[in-house]
């Protein structure tokens, strides 16, 4: 399935989470919290089954670290597809705290 909508990408602060809208239907998110030195760790990235395999995860993240790094926020990426995505693909003014294990879902 490909969509034809748009997709936005918007920062939900109530709960913690920029989500990926296709048209007005969610279509995923990746949730952030900060710790106790301000940094933003960002623990889990969810793309809803029927919307996988359409590359929002990484528009939701790649939206989500702009925004961080526009806000002068330092990232932990403890989720796999964050870090995945930081590592491939360098974000202009993004600091970065590489955790030094995997934190668990």
């Amino acid at each position: 399935m490909t969509h034809t909508e748009q997709t936005t990408v918007t920062r939900n602060d109530e709960d913690h989470r920029y989500e990926v809208h296709v048209g007005d239907v969610l279509a995923g998110f990746t949730v952030f919290r900060a710790d106790s030195r301000g940094r933003v760790l960002f623990p889990h990235t969810e793309i809803d089954p029927a919307f996988r395999g359409q590359g929002l995860a990484q528009t939701v993240v790649s939206e989500a670290m702009a925004d961080a790094a526009r806000r002068g926020d330092t990232v932990v990426p403890h989720c796999p597809v964050v870090a995945k995505y930081l590592r491939e693909n360098e974000v202009p003014g993004l600091d970065i705290a590489w955790p030094d294990k995997p934190h668990p879902e």
